[in-house]
């Protein structure tokens, strides 16, 4: 596995886009800091200081696509659930790949694919997770309440470079598995953290709202609703 630790980007995802032919499969990038970080739907990440993780990972499968690569981040999610219980607290996953701790959002995650010359040549998989902030600097989030290490430990964190390696070496630890077996290597440990289900939601897909009892979680990482017996099948959008 080769880091490369960066100052200053836009977004570690957009860097290792830009230069992801110059980059072997497994690498990771790391940056201080990010001036454009995006999450799903092209929403803005804050960026909370210096103390907290920016982190890519290049990945480079296979020569196409398959359809369980869709389930990288809930795969990162599960594996982040974990690192975090590491801490004594309590996670859960908010469908598809939200990290909450007490309801508030702890981290971000992107997959993207990248394409050259119509031909798919892998994916980045970017994660960023508030590790120090301030509970002042979270006014700058609009759209939700988030969190972040130090807040829910009630101290300062300042070991980031141990954060790092429980993340890393939790995701590798059984990466080359979930490429062969897909979601359902993760279905059980996702679903325990999956705290909306039994309860009825409602989720916004695209422009449209659909609202239903959360009934279970598919063997594809689907959210399967059940509106007065009639099951509804997403396969995107938000919770609300």
């Amino acid at each position: 596995m080769d880091i490369f630790y960066l100052d200053k980007v836009n977004s570690t995802n957009s860097y290792a886009k830009e230069n992801f032919l110059s980059f072997k499969d497994k690498a990771i990038i790391i940056a201080s800091a990010q001036t454009n970080g995006r999450g799903r739907y092209d929403r803005k990440w804050v960026d909370f200081g210096e103390g907290n993780l920016f982190l890519t990972f290049v990945l480079k499968p296979s020569g196409e696509f398959r359809q369980i690569y869709a389930c990288l981040t809930q795969y990162l999610s599960v594996v982040l659930y974990n690192v975090l219980q590491d801490y004594g607290l309590l996670p859960s996953i908010k469908w598809p790949n939200d990290v909450l701790i007490n309801n508030k959002k702890i981290a971000g995650i992107l997959c993207e694919s990248v394409m050259i010359k119509n031909k798919f040549q892998g994916l980045v998989l970017g994660i960023g997770v508030n590790l120090n902030a301030q509970k002042d600097d979270f006014d700058l989030v609009k759209d939700r309440e988030v969190t972040s290490l130090n807040v829910e430990l009630g101290r300062e964190y300042e070991d980031k470079k141990l954060f790092t390696e429980k993340l890393l070496n939790t995701f590798f630890r059984h990466y080359d598995d979930f490429l062969c077996s897909g979601f359902v290597l993760i279905k059980d440990d996702y679903t325990k953290a999956c705290d909306f289900l039994g309860k009825v939601i409602s989720v916004k897909v695209f422009d449209k709202r659909v609202s239903g009892v959360a009934k279970r979680i598919g063997d594809f990482g689907e959210l399967i609703l059940d509106d007065n017996n009639k099951e509804i099948t997403l396969t995107m959008g938000d919770i609300l």
